[in-house]
């Protein structure tokens, strides 16, 4: 993509009313756009991050022999009725509408009730379970709060996996599965070795559950944190869970942090609500046991945009950049060059950001480094009079002097 063709551009200043850091740099950056607060639309350097996470988790998710669909934004009220959960005292972030004809509905904030329901019409038997199926979904939530950007948002990216067992072990042995997927998940997006399996309130979902914390100073959440022991409690749940875990809460650190996923074990409690059974072995009807794992899309950006950044702007981490090299020109053999070397380079399936516009070095620069782009390819006409181009890396700072065939084995070999 040449610069001079890309949609949006960088700013100086971010939107006076946006006080979150991620936001700030992202709506700068030419990443999202503030529609309100926690609204955002995400323009082509943003939906490319955006695709690139759910990619990750499409990945891992399906290692876990799991199913991608999508299911409606549009809810039925009887179905969420069920279990009590269309109540506005028990779930209180419903955005509710009409139809024409004045049937009222709700608009998708969570998928446990309506896939419960769907269910009905695919489970008869022992053998079609186990089941999982997983959505990349934009869901509605009337937050009291939406101050931290895209951190948490009214209208957000989610993937929401729910799964089917026969028997409470057989969903233990995919719920602890699908936390080592979750590990993954992190790792691969940058942020594992600061995000923790925490034992947390289930809240509107069950009793419990557990979620991924990502230690994060501009995070909503604190928690309780025992390094060496792997352990972290959310604060909310600290005195039933030190109890429930048999710890000490004096040798706790207490952490900010974002959640950035969570997962939930609901046992039979839906389908006993709902009404979905199967044919056992024996030729009995039985209960299914059902678990329910979320990973925020959006969030995950907004926490990594959040950490990974400096006083220059963002610093994407290679498996989620927009682009891995911004490819800068200066001068008129430099742009020549430039150009032969975007061709080439893009022809290897590099993916390049080419700032091929008339503007001065030090603008070319910034954007480079507000953009959070991996790394920066200066070519000059300095440079191909001496057969080298400037490589610096955006994370470290550091630039060396390579070669024309040196930039190519860098990124194509």
């Amino acid at each position: 993509m040449r610069v001079s063709k890309l949609f949006t551009k960088t700013l100086r200043d971010a939107p006076a009313d946006e006080v979150s850091k991620n936001a700030q740099l992202l709506i700068r950056a030419g990443f999202v756009y503030k529609e309100m607060a926690g609204a955002y639309a995400y323009l082509p350097l943003g939906i490319r991050v955006v695709e690139k996470i759910k990619q990750v988790v499409r990945e891992e998710m399906n290692a876990i022999d799991s199913n991608e669909l999508i299911m409606t934004s549009l809810q039925r009220k009887d179905v969420w009725e069920q279990t009590g959960r269309w109540d506005d005292k028990v779930v209180d972030i419903w955005f509710k509408t009409k139809l024409q004809d004045e049937t009222e509905v709700g608009l998708g904030w969570s998928h446990e009730e309506p896939i419960v329901e769907m269910m009905k019409q695919y489970v008869r038997s022992y053998k079609d379970l186990p089941i999982s199926l997983y959505q990349f979904q934009t869901k509605m939530r009337n937050e009291l709060r939406a101050k931290s950007g895209i951190m948490r948002g009214r209208e957000f990216v989610m993937k929401d996996m729910y799964s089917f067992h026969a028997s409470a072990e057989d969903l233990e042995r995919y719920y602890n599965k699908t936390i080592e997927a979750y590990k993954r998940v992190y790792d691969r997006l940058g942020i594992g070795e600061d995000t923790y399996v925490t034992f947390a309130s289930g809240g509107a979902f069950t009793k419990f559950s557990h979620e991924f914390q990502t230690v994060c100073d501009a995070g909503e959440d604190v928690i309780y944190l025992h390094r060496e022991k792997n352990i972290a409690v959310n604060e909310e749940v600290i005195d039933d869970a030190v109890k429930e875990l048999g710890i000490d809460k004096n040798e706790l650190e207490q952490v900010k942090t974002a959640e950035t996923g969570n997962i939930f074990n609901f046992g039979t409690q839906k389908t006993d609500e709902m009404g979905l059974h199967f044919t056992g072995e024996d030729g009995k009807q039985q209960s299914l046991y059902i678990g329910s794992y979320g990973i925020g899309i959006t969030r995950a950006m907004g926490v990594i945009a959040e950490k990974m950044s400096d006083d220059k702007g963002l610093v994407w981490p290679e498996s989620i950049a927009p682009y891995m090299v911004y490819l800068v020109s200066i001068g008129e053999n430099g742009q020549k060059a430039a150009d032969s070397l975007y061709d080439e380079l893009s022809a290897a399936g590099v993916e390049v950001l080419y700032d091929d516009r008339d503007e001065r070095p030090g603008t070319k620069f910034a954007d480079a480094e507000l953009m959070g782009i991996p790394y920066r390819l200066t070519v000059s006409d300095r440079g191909v009079e001496a057969g080298k181009f400037e490589f610096t890396t955006r994370k470290t700072g550091q630039t060396e002097e390579l070669s024309a065939t040196e930039v190519k084995n860098r990124f194509t070999v």
